[in-house]
């Protein structure tokens, strides 16, 4: 049921004040207001208005636009009041169930892996251990455990079958001809974009507008696009507007501005609470050991260690990934993801609630670090990469690894890619199908990691200007199948899946 746009208005209101009184915004907000008291040019018979002229002078107002323009990019519009809370975090339930036993099924592998290791999930360091790990925090990559008996939790490939045998309980007498036709391996009937609605929503990347990436290399001389350009950019971040900044990037973003205007977008700016709490991560990491950080320095030993862009940030790596697995701020975003965060007991007290402690959110380290690694190269500052990171991953990244309906969760950006190219060249996608080399077989790994480990970092950089920017990984579809068009000649002449590959 449809609210009535008031209503609606005022539910937003009043849940994005609620959010924003217990955050440190508040609080300096206040005590600006209480400041500006002492300031000859405010009057007490216009107290309000005068305060409220000096914030705006100020750049307060500025600040608090941007935090409310953050909130309302990551939280979900408001469900009717009626609906149950769990339609906030996913409104189909055969989604929410197949989510949930996929869940299942991580744990179980991760609780396996501990009973053949007879190691716990989580256990507190000897203070000698400490003492050693703290010293070499800033190189952690010297270290070579024996790693050899951790295995992944899962790889790409499961997570795709799990995708492949959803199937939509209402639809299963077969009345939906329609949807019938969809020769794809995602068998759910969603709402996807066509080709006039993606043109309509990405309108800036129309052939008639400047890219930067593209046209800086046009017949158009390069410096009359691109110093515009960086002139442009330059303002908008003089500005200090949120909203603009993420306007701008959808063109793309000049790299010396990109670290900047990205942290705008994702209003991050590193307050001394922000290295504060980094810290308290950080202590947490050297006093607990758990049973994640023996697959977190797995995975960047084969991932980073033997990628020629990556080695070099690989003491950044831990460094994130280690306190990301101990964040619970990173809860929040379960109220409007479909996924739940895994609990574990503390030995012995199985199912005693008081000792269940939330287990790292998500067990799939191999993408996170395809997804810190670009972003060592924006910024060197630990607190801050990490802040970054966080923000990327509750308001984009953890849609690729969760099954939901939202049109930027993976499932849809399968169905999405797959159609486009059953509807704009059929030839290529029948003839990949009957030779065994489902498309789909191929994009998967990119969309999942949000092509990071598949581009160079210059290229992948400027397709997250536009993820950013459009504040949606719709794109991530729209490239693959772009990929496929682009080597359609090629294609059409292989016989497997191998060759395809």
């Amino acid at each position: 049921a449809m609210l009535d746009p008031d209503s609606g208005l005022s539910l937003t209101i009043a849940r994005i004040v609620q959010r924003l009184k217990g955050s440190s915004l508040h609080s300096q907000l206040e005590r600006q207001a209480r400041v500006s008291l002492h300031n000859p040019e405010i009057k007490l018979e216009s107290l309000k208005e005068d305060i409220r002229d000096f914030l705006k002078t100020s750049g307060w107002e500025k600040k608090l636009q941007n935090a409310v323009y953050s909130e309302l990019n990551v939280f979900p519009s408001p469900c009717h009041p009626a609906a149950p809370p769990e339609h906030m975090k996913e409104p189909l339930a055969y989604m929410r169930k197949a989510q949930g036993s996929w869940e299942k099924r991580i744990l179980k592998s991760l609780n396996s892996m501990c009973t053949e290791l007879s190691i716990p999930l989580a256990q507190k360091r000897p203070v000698s251990e400490q003492k050693e790990l703290l010293n070499k925090w800033n190189e952690m990559g010297t270290d070579e455990p024996d790693l050899s008996l951790f295995r992944p939790v899962y790889a790409p490939k499961d997570f795709l079958e799990v995708l492949m045998n959803l199937r939509n309980p209402n639809y299963e007498n077969g009345e939906q001809p329609s949807f019938r036709n969809h020769l794809g391996l995602i068998q759910v009937p969603l709402k996807v974009k066509d080709i006039p609605e993606l043109k309509e929503d990405f309108s800036e990347l129309g052939l008639n507008i400047g890219q930067l990436g593209i046209d800086d290399s046009a017949q158009v001389p390069p410096e009359f696009f691109e110093n515009e350009h960086v002139r442009v950019g330059q303002k908008v971040l003089a500005e200090q507007d949120s909203a603009a900044a993420q306007q701008y990037v959808r063109q793309g973003c000049p790299t010396a501005l990109r670290a900047d205007l990205w942290a705008l977008i994702l209003n991050i700016s590193n307050q001394p609470e922000d290295i504060l709490y980094y810290e308290q991560l950080k202590s947490n990491v050297i006093q607990h050991d758990l049973l994640v950080d023996s697959l977190i320095y797995k995975d960047v030993k084969l991932t980073a260690s033997n990628d020629d862009y990556y080695f070099v940030f690989e003491d950044y790596l831990y460094q994130v990934l280690l306190c990301f697995s101990r964040d619970t701020s990173v809860l929040e975003h379960f109220t409007y993801s479909s996924a739940t965060p895994p609990k574990s007991y503390i030995r012995g007290k199985l199912g005693m609630e008081e000792y269940a402690v939330f287990y790292p959110p998500n067990v799939n380290y191999n993408s996170f670090i395809l997804s810190v690694a670009p972003l060592c190269f924006l910024y060197h500052e630990p607190s801050k990469l990490y802040q970054i990171f966080r923000e990327m991953y509750v308001r984009f990244f953890f849609r690729l690894h969760s099954i939901s309906s939202h049109p930027s969760g993976i499932v849809s950006l399968c169905l999405l890619f797959e159609t486009l190219l059953q509807t704009h060249l059929p030839q290529l996608f029948y003839h990949l199908r009957e030779i065994g080399a489902q498309p789909l077989r191929i994009s998967f790994k990119w969309m999942v990691r949000a092509f990071s480990g598949y581009l160079a970092t210059d290229q992948l950089l400027l397709l997250w200007d536009r993820i950013l920017g459009y504040n949606s990984l719709e794109i991530l579809a729209v490239l693959a199948a772009a990929v496929f068009a682009f080597r359609a000649v090629n294609l059409m002449e292989v016989t497997s899946l191998a060759a395809a590959e």
